[in-house]
């Protein structure tokens, strides 16, 4: 079988020739532990992946959740998987040793993550949402909410969602009709409809926790009219026991084209009038604190889309080696043996594009863990006030350009494979039906580049935008005390100049209140910026490989020569060709803009 979890070398290369995580420990919070703790829970979680994840990838594929008698029904091996991730504590990586957790860097406990994003997207979705759902109510939560749900979902007896959208709004939560009134107990009553709801019933728990948002009789219009609220699919007892069912209906399951094994609901809430919620935080900040969730998500689902391109990646590179086919051009000879096709070039020019993609999504997404590592445990408040802006600036393309490019991996796999590409015998048509779900989750791709053009690079008088700027130029710097990077280190330089002149004049127009012009093209700068932030990371990756050929391992020789091939390619084949995009951009190009319904 070939092994499609992330290459145990390339990821020891990110943690610890790229992103020094080795540094972290000497942070108090992580003094605890050292490279061999590190590797050590990066192998549990590789070998819990392997054994209980993978086995049942294809089948929760084949035979997605049922709705029997109300409740939906998973096949069986999704539940042993569920437990062997809570008994190893991968649930609570990064919580603190007292609260039972392993105390781990977030970088860490990404890197174990990803494992199971590799082995089995659904079922280490029920995972991921857990964790996000638990964090809010830490962050947010007071302390009767923590101890009567937070505490339970740390120990992995109740398991969380996220229920924004709603049938009628859509991505628009400003339009959300969900309404919740005051009841005499403190409590609320909650009454309203919420579809595309991951994870929102399943039996691998005891309780679903759901953290819905919704409105108070009132609330502002809008998003500042929005407040989040806790309900529990089963209401809980002072005690801590289970009490009566929640007013909380499945009202069906979604079939999507991946994901399968994932539940996607619709849930009604309040039908019979009695829906019990309890108000996290303030009134209409529910918006503000669910940030915190959707971010978590949004790098959990760019890095989810890296580990379903690394899959076809890794597949079609395995089959490409052991399939014989055909012989070079110059190879007149009919009788000589036939060539594997990882010998002709066009293949390999495939295969050069889904490992460009791949690592470089790769690196960014471990990179954005590590940025929020710094935002909890750089020594003054001001650095970490620093770290958040760019990471903050960053979320955008963490989410949304793997989600992208990574996609485009999955097509060359299927590609690679050929006929045997798009049937159901091979597993590279499922990870592209996969991945095509990335782009829409959590806030589709055409959202994220609204958020990074209208709002993410002006913060703060453009502070994240400027630290990022002062970042490439250092790496453009140290790239040219290496002659052989010039070339690679050029294209960066002009993408990353073109785009600030370019900025300064989208800005300029927002400014002068132009904003639907200067927003009309957005996903054309999302994807230009994306590749200016992925051509940085790439010549980090270019810079290290270099120190690395400079050391003289010789077994480590053709490892770093793949990495500078893969710099060279994306920075001198795709960084390039961002140029046309940014004229668009320039130019005002109103085509998009000024279409008319009635045209189409």
């Amino acid at each position: 079988m070939t092994d499609i979890l992330p290459d145990a070398r390339n990821l020891a290369f990110e943690l610890y020739e790229v992103l020094d995580a080795e540094a972290l420990t000497r942070r108090e919070r992580f003094a605890e532990h050292n490279r061999e703790t590190f590797d050590a829970a990066i192998n549990t979680a590789r070998n819990i992946a392997e054994k209980y994840f993978l086995p049942h990838n294809r089948k929760s594929d084949e035979h997605e959740p049922q709705y029997v008698d109300g409740a939906a029904e998973l096949i069986p091996d999704v539940k042993p998987a569920v437990d062997a991730f809570l008994e190893a504590g991968f649930l609570n990586a990064t919580r603190t040793f007292e609260q039972g957790g392993m105390q781990l860097p977030t970088l860490l406990s990404q890197a174990c993550f990803t494992q199971f994003q590799a082995a089995n997207i659904a079922t280490s979705s029920y995972c991921m949402l857990t964790m996000g759902a638990a964090n809010l109510i830490e962050n947010f939560g007071n302390e009767e909410q923590k101890q009567r749900f937070l505490q339970p979902m740390i120990e992995g007896r109740f398991f969380g969602t996220m229920a924004l959208t709603e049938p009628h709004a859509g991505s628009s939560l400003s339009d959300i009709r969900t309404r919740a009134e005051p009841a005499d107990d403190g409590s609320y009553r909650l009454k309203g409809n919420k579809i595309f709801i991951s994870a929102g019933d399943h039996p691998l728990s005891d309780n679903i926790v759901h953290m819905v948002l919704a409105k108070l009789p009132d609330a502002p219009p809008g998003v500042k009219g929005i407040s989040l609220f806790i309900v529990p699919k089963f209401l809980v007892n002072d005690d801590g026991s289970l009490g009566e069912r929640n007013d909380v209906t499945l009202a069906g399951l979604f079939h999507k084209m991946g994901w399968r094994g994932t539940t996607s609901t619709a849930l009604n809430f309040g039908d019979n009038g009695n829906c019990v919620a309890y108000l996290v935080g303030k009134p209409h900040q529910g918006l503000n604190y669910m940030f915190r969730m959707m971010n978590e998500a949004r790098i959990g689902v760019g890095m989810g889309a890296v580990m379903l391109g690394n899959a076809g990646y890794k597949y079609s590179l395995d089959y490409a080696r052991n399939r014989p086919q055909g012989r070079l051009p110059d190879g007149k000879d009919p009788s000589s043996a036939q060539v594997s096709i990882v010998e002709h070039t066009d293949v390999k020019r495939m295969l050069l594009t889904q490992k460009a993609y791949v690592e470089g999504g790769y690196d960014l997404g471990l990179y954005a863990a590590r940025l929020f590592d710094d935002t909890e445990t750089l020594e003054t408040e001001e650095q970490r006030k620093t770290a958040l802006e760019l990471l903050d600036l960053l979320t955008p393309i963490v989410k949304a350009w793997p989600s992208d490019y990574c996609l485009k991996a999955n097509e060359l796999a299927i590609q690679i494979l050929g006929g045997h590409g798009y049937t159901r015998e091979y597993p590279v048509e499922q990870y592209y039906r996969d991945n095509r779900l990335n782009p829409i989750h959590e806030g589709t791709n055409g959202i994220q580049s609204l958020d990074l053009l209208g709002r993410k690079v002006a913060m703060n008088n453009g502070a994240a935008l400027k630290q990022l700027s002062g970042l490439i130029q250092n790496t453009c710097s140290r790239a040219s005390e290496f002659e052989s990077l010039n070339a690679l280190r050029e294209p960066l330089e002009k993408l990353h100049a073109h785009i600030g002149k370019v900025t300064l004049a989208l800005l300029g127009e927002m400014g002068q209140g132009k904003v639907n012009q200067a927003l009309a093209n957005s996903a054309l700068y999302l994807n230009a910026f994306g590749h200016m932030v992925i051509g940085w990371r790439w010549l980090e990756q270019a810079i290290r490989a270099e120190e690395g050929l400079a050391r003289g391992n010789a077994v480590d020789s053709d490892f770093y020569r793949g990495k500078l091939q893969a710099a060279r390619y994306f920075l001198t084949w795709e960084v390039p060709g961002c140029h046309h995009a940014l004229t668009v951009l320039e130019n005002r190009d109103a085509t998009c803009l000024d279409m008319q319904d009635s045209w189409f």
